[in-house]
């Protein structure tokens, strides 16, 4: 690697820098977007890893209350001194990030652009388990990668990298934790967001420059799933890849939630979207309803969901559908952070069951929403307790949380929704498992031709478990509708 930079980091340029003719360009459209992404610094010691010639180090160091910048090559450096060095809260050190050794929580953040890529699976290991220790508890780490894809331009030059997939990079990070607390218990990273870099996907084409933004936490609060995290246990279970194909078949193609197209169509109908509006869907599966709504009303929809195999195959669809006013995220709700008024309209389905604190999330929606802005969510109930022992059963294998959808709808009010409807929609809800359980019984041989038989059986007994918990009571589904004060309101 010194060999490598050696020879093309005399001309300290940010051409060089990146191995690319078109930095320049990239840079100034990626660096809105990647500093959106980043938590509020004002009061962050930021740790910068391979800062070069300082590209984001003059950024971090006017939102921080320190940045300590680093680089093993001294021309880059050395640049990026001159540049950035009048700053009081500012420390550059020329060093291997291998060999670099700081107290333990010493840091709120740790950024990096094309770092990883260049550490063997041994290094990278071992710098996962630096950085977590030097984070404080709640601290946050970003990274950049190129991900099964050479970075640069051919004419400026080979990078040699350790080439890894997204997937690999994610089930890394989730994995490592260090001893972490005073009294010994562990931590880890949890995914807060992962995404593709739009400015490579508009300008190069290049799906696959891939940035994270992690949190460290309690290992124990993450999960108590046998899995390292919540994600993990998603992907693993509920939602792994024969999963998804075995619900899309269910639901019809695109979709992952109650009703399919038929539900989408009639509850996004309530909303009037406008074209130019921006929509969030949190929980967007595989996408279909995202598409429809950019397809049919012409607005720009950002979905997120947990599940990077949900998001995988979104992203793909995404490319043929050919819709950029479409994007996708791998993102945790409860810790993604948008700006106030962000968006017109935040829609969900059957996804915040899975979430405990359901008043915080709302606010945060409400936070997120345009004065005015309307917020639709579909999602599992539950009727009064007590419950049956088959239903508790079914709850604490799912790790669902689940409300009345009156006390649903008391949330929304307490968060500072106005104009709230809270509609018990549990008898549409038995139609349609019904109808979607006659048709795969219908269907049952083409089921089992394009899926397997198992794959079938697993699919019918589901649904009729869940009629059997609808009609008893126990399983409630709610419809909910608030919006967002005007501010002459």
């Amino acid at each position: 690697m010194t060999e490598f930079w050696n020879e093309r980091s005399m001309d300290a340029t940010v051409e060089n820098m990146m191995l690319d003719s078109q930095a320049s360009l990239l840079t100034q459209q990626e660096m809105t977007e990647i500093l959106s992404l980043l938590p509020c610094l004002g009061e962050c010691t930021v740790l910068e890893l391979g800062a070069g010639i300082g590209r984001y180090t003059s950024q971090l160091l006017t939102r921080a209350k320190h940045v300590t910048a680093v680089d093993f090559m001294e021309s880059f450096l050395e640049k990026n001194r001159e540049s950035n060095g009048h700053h009081s809260n500012a420390t550059f050190i020329r060093a291997d990030v291998t060999k670099l050794d700081f107290p333990q929580k010493s840091f709120d953040l740790i950024f990096s652009n094309w770092l990883m890529m260049y550490l063997s699976d041994e290094e990278l290991n071992s710098f996962l388990e630096k950085m977590l220790a030097w984070l404080r508890p709640g601290g946050f780490a970003f990274f950049r990668e190129s991900c099964d894809h050479r970075s640069g331009d051919s004419k400026m030059g080979f990078n040699p990298t350790y080439y890894r997939t997204d997937a690999q990079y994610s089930y890394l990070v989730s994995s490592v934790e260090v001893e972490g607390t005073e009294c010994g218990q562990k931590c880890g990273f949890e995914i807060v967001v992962k995404k593709n870099i739009q400015a490579y996907v508009e300008i190069k084409n290049n799906p696959n420059q891939i940035c994270w933004l992690l949190e460290k936490v309690p290992r124990s609060l993450v999960t108590q799933t046998g899995f390292s995290t919540f994600q993990q246990f998603l992907d693993h279970q509920q939602y792994s890849s024969r999963g998804i194909r075995r619900y899309e078949k269910m639901f019809g193609a695109g979709y992952v939630s109650t009703g399919g197209p038929s539900t989408t169509k009639e509850f996004v109908d309530l909303l009037n979207l406008k074209p130019g509006q921006k929509v969030l869907d949190v929980g967007c599966g595989i996408g279909g309803g995202d598409f429809y709504m950019a397809k049919t009303f012409g607005v720009d929809v950002l979905g997120l969901d947990l599940s990077e195999n949900m998001v995988n195959i979104a992203v793909k669809r995404a490319v043929t559908e050919k819709l950029p006013s479409v994007q996708f995220e791998v993102a945790d709700a409860t810790r993604r952070m948008f700006p106030e008024g962000s968006f017109d309209v935040i829609y969900s389905r059957d996804t915040i069951l899975h979430i405990p604190d359901k008043l915080a999330l709302f606010k945060r929606f409400h936070s997120w929403l345009n004065p005015g802005g309307q917020l639709l969510i579909s999602d599992y109930c539950c009727g009064e307790k007590p419950w049956t022992a088959v239903f508790e059963d079914y709850v604490k294998q799912r790790g669902y949380v689940l409300y009345t959808p009156s006390q649903y709808g008391k949330f929304l009010e307490e968060a500072g929704f106005c104009r709230v409807r809270a509609e018990d929609r549990t008898a549409q809800f038995i139609q349609v498992i019904e109808t979607e359980l006659q048709s795969a019984e219908d269907n049952k041989e083409e089921f089992i031709e394009e899926l397997s038989e198992e794959d079938y059986l697993a699919l019918v007994n589901g649904w009729r478990e869940k009629l059997g918990r609808s009609k008893s009571g126990d399983q409630r589904w709610g419809l909910f509708y608030a919006t967002k004060a005007c501010l002459k309101e």
